[in-house]
């Protein structure tokens, strides 16, 4: 039994931590770690048990490709023709480099703490220092859930834009989001990412073939200098504060780092799979922007998959698309869900048996989470408006803010202690004035589009293909 006591609000002030058999820490106040629920149990049944530790580095690698470049890939072209092409790469490497960077002081601060797997366990940890922890625990982790399910909303948005395009809008468009609401709650029903850490390369392929088809066509159909392109752009201040809230949700997968991990064989091996992660998407989300900007110029729409000219080549480009649709909001949907499954049936044999009342309590709790996502979806009905909401409410904070207070945190009392502490001090001090400033600019940018945006009613029957 190992106890600090030592006062102040870095990490030494945990109150009392157990060292368990398998040599991770897990707190003795608070929630159980999460690690906690694979140990050996008096009733266990070793073919019923449920192995949470299933993704190597690359499988895990790809599971986030899969979640992160999805949507935010798809309004990226329309950021740069609204910000002009130098501002646009700028801003887009500028984010990618500090979204890389708070990922791996996530990395450090689950080195620390083993049984964190979200960002409410991780509040929990650094509220305790200062008698906070079940409060920060609540306030973060419920935060996560709910951005993940706004998330979740916008895939079902975007999923009810693919059939209207593929359908000529055969069908009311309500119809569509409760049929998507069916398909993504069916695929949500395994308990574990074993299964994404396959089918994400579907994903991944799919997303990936999408925006080269739609390069391909773009540049047969417009050949270069048919269109205007400009080098940066005057525009207002809210306009191009919304196309940066686009750009910082498409590298917003944050949310769902922690639950990754806690499902690594070797965690260590954490580093590995963010790097594959972070320069896939940044060379991705470069390439593709840059290139459909400068074939289609400043008419590009958002989502990018429509700007083919073509109606048949657009609807073959939305067929591709649909299981990235669908893959990455489920990933989504599934730590959503394994947060609000722990937190109801932590310490007991649901968690790693698959007992009748854990299997109803899996299925109600991931039809409840994608309803709430589906009534989101026909409330703001707007694709670029919903993921600059998103952005300025959750993926700011998960994303920078967060993560810098948790490297100051691990770190407190040191911050000056040697010219390489002062620059990362700064560094996580810049993460958490970026959180602050999207968070803050962005919901007043955000707002005002959504109450500007008159082209789109909520809960319509019309047509929102673009």
């Amino acid at each position: 039994m190992a106890t600090n006591t030592t006062a102040g609000i870095g990490p030494d002030a945990f109150t009392t931590e157990k060292k368990r058999d398998d040599g991770q820490i897990s707190p003795e106040i608070g929630i159980e770690g999460p690690d906690s629920y694979t140990l050996d149990h008096p009733e266990k049944d070793a073919s019923e048990e449920i192995n949470y530790h299933t993704l190597t580095w690359w499988q895990a690698g790809v599971v986030m490709i899969a979640e992160t470049v999805s949507l935010g890939i798809l309004s990226l072209p329309a950021v740069v023709a609204n910000l002009g092409l130098v501002p646009g790469i700028t801003i887009m490497i500028f984010m990618g480099l500090l979204s890389t960077y708070s990922g791996l002081v996530m990395g450090e601060f689950r080195k620390q703490h083993p049984w964190v797997e979200s960002f409410g366990d991780a509040g929990e940890v650094m509220g305790r220092s200062i008698g906070m922890g079940k409060v920060f625990q609540e306030v973060f982790g419920w935060a996560q859930t709910i951005f993940q399910i706004f998330v979740m909303g916008s895939h079902l948005l975007t999923w009810t834009i693919c059939l209207n395009t593929l359908t000529n809008s055969s069908v009311c468009t309500i119809v569509w989001g409760v049929v998507g609401l069916a398909v993504f709650w069916v695929l949500n029903t395994p308990r574990t990412l074993k299964a994404a850490g396959y089918y994400s390369f579907v994903s991944f392929a799919s997303i990936f073939t999408a925006v080269m088809v739609t390069m391909i066509d773009v540049g047969v159909e417009k050949p270069l200098g048919t269109t205007s392109i400009e080098v940066a752009r005057t525009i207002g201040f809210s306009s191009a504060f919304l196309s940066v809230t686009n750009i910082a949700v498409a590298f917003s997968g944050h949310s769902c780092f922690f639950s990754v991990m806690s499902e690594f064989k070797q965690p260590n091996d954490w580093p590995k799979a963010l790097w594959l992660l972070q320069i896939c998407d940044t060379v991705l989300y470069i390439v593709v922007s840059v290139v459909i900007y400068v074939y289609v110029g400043p008419n590009v729409p958002s989502p990018a998959l429509s700007a083919a000219g073509s109606v048949v080549v657009r609807k073959v480009i939305w067929g591709i698309a649909i299981p990235t649709i669908v893959i990455a909001g489920v990933i989504y949907g599934h730590v959503a869900a394994k947060y609000i499954f722990v937190r109801v049936f932590a310490g007991t044999k649901h968690m790693a048996k698959r007992t009748t009342l854990g299997v109803i309590g899996w299925l109600g709790i991931t039809a409840g989470i994608w309803i709430i996502a589906w009534i989101i979806a026909q409330s703001i009905p707007v694709f670029s408006n919903l993921l600059g909401l998103v952005c300025a409410l959750f993926a700011s904070w998960f994303s920078y803010g967060i993560p810098g207070s948790l490297w100051l945190w691990m770190h407190y009392g040191e911050w000056f202690a040697s010219p390489k502490k002062i620059a990362l001090f700064s560094l996580n001090a810049l993460l958490m004035l970026v959180g602050l400033l999207l968070c803050a600019l962005g919901l007043w940018c955000s707002g005002e589009a959504i109450a500007q945006d008159s082209g789109t009613d909520p809960w319509s029957c019309k047509s929102n293909a673009a």
